[in-house]
């Protein structure tokens, strides 16, 4: 028995190592599992909803019907189809990367420093974690210049487009801005979905909370989109601000509300799939 008892004792040491050395490595696994999801999420989107989004921008930008739209594309060709995916895939898959990643460890962050309820904290770093989107501006920037067939024969790639804005300076690239913040300050509402019991309910839950926040965001934000494509269209001159751009769009559009909305069933369909 003394053999055994100084046989584990000598053992001990080594295991409690072992444990040790490993389980950082398991809390690493777990830690980047939501910076992964994001990128992996991003680029199924992407790859999925691009010609249905390349639609519903013809919409947003020429106030024209879901009819016409698809016309335009199918002049332009097949060939043009995915003309402009590379910045939204490049966008998407860092933004919604670092926006997954960075919503789990703010939660965590809030919850152990700040004592509030806790939809106020998880709220709070939904808003953090969305607005890390708007530093690649640039990439939605150059996406709306080569979608809009105005720019076809001026733009070839991602690299012309890119190099064009450049010698207007660095703001140029910053067109959309403030649109952009006011879309992605959005707090969570799974909070508000009842509890999960069960693993299977809990993958409703998170389809259901998609599903809402896709077709709400969609549409409460669709006039927002609408001026910041508009805004983004536009190489070089004054930068106009965001009221402006609305009132000239509400103009054009013949004040009406629903020539604003032109295309949001088209949205609501995508955003619900994304």
């Amino acid at each position: 028995n003394m053999m055994d008892s100084e046989a584990h004792e000598k053992r001990s040491p080594i295991l409690t190592s072992s444990k040790q050395d490993i389980s950082p490595h398991i809390t690493n696994v777990g830690e980047m599992k939501h910076y992964l999801c994001g990128c992996c999420a991003a680029f199924c989107n992407i790859a999925i909803t691009f010609p249905i989004q390349k639609v519903l921008f013809r919409q947003q930008l020429h106030g024209i019907k879901t009819r016409d739209a698809v016309l335009q594309l199918r002049k332009d060709g097949f060939r043009n189809l995915y003309r402009g995916m590379l910045p939204p895939l490049m966008q998407k898959t860092t933004t919604l990367t670092l926006m997954f990643g960075l919503y789990e460890d703010l939660s965590c962050l809030l919850d152990k420093h700040v004592s509030a309820p806790e939809f106020a904290t998880r709220g709070m770093a939904a808003v953090l974690a969305g607005t890390t989107e708007a530093i690649f501006t640039p990439l939605e920037r150059v996406q709306t210049l080569l979608q809009d067939h105005k720019h076809h024969d001026r733009f070839a790639n991602t690299y012309q487009a890119f190099k064009a804005l450049k010698c207007h300076g660095i703001g140029e690239y910053y067109r959309g801005l403030v649109p952009i913040l006011f879309r992605n300050g959005l707090s969570p509402i799974k909070e508000h979905l009842p509890t999960a019991t069960t693993r299977s309910v809990h993958l409703v839950n998170d389809f259901i909370c998609g599903g809402l926040l896709g077709a709400m965001t969609g549409f409460l934000f669709y006039p927002i989109n609408v001026v910041k494509i508009r805004i983004q269209s536009q190489i070089g001159g004054e930068f106009q601000s965001f009221p402006k751009v609305f009132q000239t769009i509400w103009l054009e559009r013949d004040r009406k509300l629903i020539n604003l909305f032109r295309g949001a069933h088209l949205n609501y369909h995508r955003s619900v799939i994304s």
